[in-house]
């Protein structure tokens, strides 16, 4: 059994992540549910419910008990936007605000080795995707991973959650309703290269100061958000003018790709590192790359 559990390990962190929205959280609920699994192996019972749907049941547990207290997590997109060219970014909120993005290598799965399954993991751990499940109550967040990400049968879900098909297949009808009203963009088409070569691009002209380059690998309708404050923009012109307007306190500063879920460009997939203690607005924050 300690082989098989540990073996989970990457799918719990990734079912987790995406009931949870923090990497830290969801390292956290996949370590205790680990813990109660090996604490309660006795427990288990094969004639009642597999070894998968067993940890599942404590997985979903876990997390169902870490949301009864906390807020629900959002991007700064969530909130009313007050930027303007040369003003203030705010206060910064904690970090329990936000919905954080998680690094692949987190989510290692040594049973996909398919690409197709990799694709399909890598779009349900998306940071848009992610941030829209945190609109949805928790046991319905549950039900619709389960049974739309890991393609759980209803019976099975119904199992795990202790109550009948009937109603797992009505809550799941109400959170599909409930995410299609959410703005959830499409994900990128650019393949890793591609997007790799764009982020290169972005860190390039950010590293010369060249600020029509950056705005140029923007896209029309482009988000910029700088989280822990709740300052954000849209729209290339809008991006053009804070970067015109900016006290050139980014000047000088160090900027490092990283790779988040499931693409480059797009969320906070790039840190750049402040070299002033300034409030005003950058002149660079996280956006979405031209696609």
């Amino acid at each position: 059994m300690e082989a098989q559990l540990t073996a989970m390990r990457g799918e719990l962190v990734g079912f987790a992540y995406r009931m949870l929205g923090s990497p830290s959280e969801a390292e956290d609920a996949a370590q205790e549910t680990l813990l109660r699994a090996w604490k309660h192996a006795g427990d288990y019972d094969a004639a009642r419910a597999s070894m998968r749907t067993w940890v599942y049941r404590i997985a979903t547990n876990v997390c169902l008990d870490m949301l009864r207290t906390a807020r629900r997590r959002a991007r700064a997109v969530d909130f009313a936007s007050t930027a303007s060219p040369g003003g203030d970014l705010g206060a910064p909120l904690p970090e329990s605000t936000w919905v954080q993005p998680i690094l692949d290598r987190s989510l290692a799965d040594p049973l996909l080795a398919d690409p197709a399954e990799v694709a399909v993991r890598r779009e349900t751990i998306r940071l848009a995707f992610v941030a829209a499940l945190q609109h949805l109550p928790p046991r319905q967040r549950a039900v619709l991973i389960l049974r739309d990400v890991l393609c759980w049968p209803a019976d099975e879900v119904a199992t795990l959650l202790e109550t009948s098909v009937a109603s797992v297949t009505s809550a799941l009808q109400r959170a599909r309703a409930s995410l299609r009203k959410t703005d959830l963009s499409p994900p990128s088409p650019l393949s890793d290269a591609a997007r790799r070569s764009l982020v290169e691009r972005y860190a390039d002209a950010f590293h010369r100061d060249d600020v029509a380059a950056l705005v140029a690998l923007l896209q029309e309708d482009v988000v910029n958000s700088m989280p822990p404050f709740t300052w954000w923009i849209r729209g290339r012109d809008t991006v053009a003018a804070v970067m015109a307007a900016s006290d050139g306190s980014c000047h000088g500063a160090g900027w490092s790709p990283r790779r988040p879920t499931a693409a480059w460009p797009c969320g906070r997939s790039a840190r750049r590192v402040r070299t002033a203690s300034s409030n005003r607005s950058p002149s660079w924050s996280s956006s979405s790359g031209r696609s």
